[in-house]
């Protein structure tokens, strides 16, 4: 189960327990179950803290399960499956809460769990594999531990097929809440709790707008945006950063092995470090928060305005938008009605839902014959689809899957429409590109890997684009509107990796700088900005 580095971790950790823990299984005869048992005891024998014992289990309870309790206050989570891989930092943070260790969590936000009312009760299907799981999972056992309303459980979709059949589960995480859909896909805390607290948003609107004007105010949690807030914080300057996410594209990224000095990483790791070095700086976070619209200033050196979902307006002397991209989607009949059942756009996350059947692969690029290639280990067969009439995906990568049997390889291939029953994707059709016939595909899974499109839907009538949607730059990250400036994906820099992000990020950043220092504060504005 656990090896000797984990253990030693696991009582390092441990040591930071303030009262009682109490681990509850619940077994059946399966394999699972004893894995299940052999992790209870090896936690239990780690601290004179944590108890560990078997329970009967009643036919509604799912087995085999792993109970973390609060012998103080009784509160408890509930894993179904064995919380390893992504999830088992999900274990160690219940285990550390349960026995009263703080909470990285602001007071008004506790404050606000705890007020909660009604009898609540969630239920997350999530895969071992996934890595956006944990965040959805962790956020859901800190609210069950802090509101005795509240109760939450973690499924391993693999160990409970029929469950994942019966209620059509084709993508994780899945969140129900008294047995009716609640969420899907990756949500933060902060997201739950506006779905559950209705007046959050206009009490948020109401703060934001209570802020003074910022010297510099970034746009977007990405890598470029992350590297633009530390280097505006150095020059000391009073800096804002609003993100609808922290890290963007990066949390979703799996392997990273192109980052230099660092050999390897994973995408959450590396955001989460991230956020770690902002912190470190004077900057004025404020996630959770999309941007639905840009004002430029009235004159040369005014404030810029800034509007966000929820109403409130944030103003600042200069803007840098780092709002990245996003997956581009195919567009056709079908892919909107199928999205999440059947239709997905991560495989890492969603292909082992499809354990033994057949998908398909839309894109010939390298993701989409990575993607293909790690579907092959899981699913009975993959096609993989590519408009073009060749593959740009790098050589290693074709000849490993030209090397797997299950993986058929059709190009100049126009997907037209994803067919399906009602509930879940049936197949797909396709033209032949050379010859027009159309053909249809039976299979249970459509993964979508055909590029980016930047996130600029909100500056479309403000700032100057190219025919793809990207900001177009200047040398020092300039856009054509005096004080706004952009930096990584979401602009015309022909290249899309992190590292390249972090540096147009420090550039634009300085550019901002230079512009602000050169450029004096209009009369009219110097009483507002004070």
């Amino acid at each position: 189960m656990l090896n000797d580095t984990l253990l030693q971790q696991l009582r390092t950790y441990l040591q930071n327990l303030k009262s009682p823990v109490e681990l509850i299984t619940l077994s059946d005869n399966s394999a699972k179950a004893e894995e299940i048992r052999t992790l209870a005891e090896q936690i239990a024998a780690l601290s004179d803290q944590v108890s560990w014992q078997e329970q009967a289990a009643t036919e509604q309870e799912r087995q085999p399960s792993l109970i973390v309790k609060s012998v103080a206050t009784g509160r408890q989570v509930q894993f179904a499956g064995v919380p390893l891989g992504h999830e088992f930092t999900s274990l160690v943070l219940a285990l550390l809460h349960s026995g009263g260790h703080p909470m990285k969590l602001e007071a008004e936000v506790i404050e606000q769990i705890k007020n909660l009312k009604g009898s609540l009760r969630f239920e997350t299907y999530i895969s071992l594999s996934c890595h956006n799981c944990p965040d959805v999972v962790q956020a859901l056992n800190m609210m069950a531990l802090l509101n005795p309303n509240i109760e939450h459980v973690m499924i391993d979709g693999a160990l409970f097929p029929e469950e994942v059949s019966r209620r059509n589960i084709m993508a994780v995480p899945s969140v129900y809440l008294n047995g009716e859909v609640f969420s899907q896909g990756r949500s933060s805390l902060a997201e739950l709790l506006a779905k559950l607290d209705q007046n959050d948003d206009d009490a948020q609107a109401a703060k934001l707008n209570q802020k003074p004007a910022f010297d510099m105010l970034v746009v977007g949690g990405g890598p470029a945006g992350a590297s633009a807030a530390i280097y505006a914080a150095r020059k000391g300057i009073n800096t804002g950063l609003v993100a609808s996410r922290f890290g963007g594209q990066v949390q979703d990224t799996v392997g990273i092995e192109n980052f230099i000095s660092v050999k390897a990483t994973e995408g959450p790791k590396l955001v989460a470090h991230l956020e770690e070095h902002v912190r470190d700086y004077d900057v004025d976070l404020m996630p959770h928060q999309s941007v639905s619209a840009i004002t430029p200033a009235h004159e040369v050196g005014g404030l810029i305005e800034v509007t966000l979902a929820n109403g409130a307006v944030l103003k600042s002397r200069s803007v840098l938008l780092a709002t990245g991209a996003r997956w581009r989607e195919m567009n056709v009949p079908g892919e909107q009605a199928y999205r999440g059942k059947g239709v997905a756009y991560c495989p890492h996350c969603d292909g082992p839902l499809f354990k033994g059947k057949k998908v398909a692969v839309i894109g010939g690029g390298n993701s989409g014959i990575e993607a293909a290639i790690d579907l092959a280990g899981i699913v009975q067969h993959v096609t993989v689809l590519e408009f073009s009439d060749t593959l740009r995906a790098d050589e290693v990568l074709l000849r490993k899957a030209r090397s797997m049997a299950n993986i058929e390889i059709i190009t100049e291939a126009q997907t037209t429409e994803v067919l399906g029953d009602g509930e879940k994707v049936i197949g797909l059709a396709y033209t032949d590109r050379r010859n027009g016939e159309v053909h249809q595909v039976e299979l249970a899974g459509i993964f979508v890997q055909i590029g980016l499109v930047p996130n600029t839907e909100f500056v479309r009538d403000t700032l100057a684009l190219n025919p793809r949607g990207e900001i177009v730059t200047g040398a020092k990250g300039e856009t054509n509107v005096a004080g706004i400036f952009a930096a990584g994906d979401v602009t015309d820099s022909p290249f899309k990796q992190i590292i390249i992000a972090m540096g147009d990020g420090a550039n634009a950043a300085l550019g901002a700088f230079d512009y602000l220092i050169r450029t004096p504060v209009p009369v009219n504005e110097k009483a507002v900005a004070a």
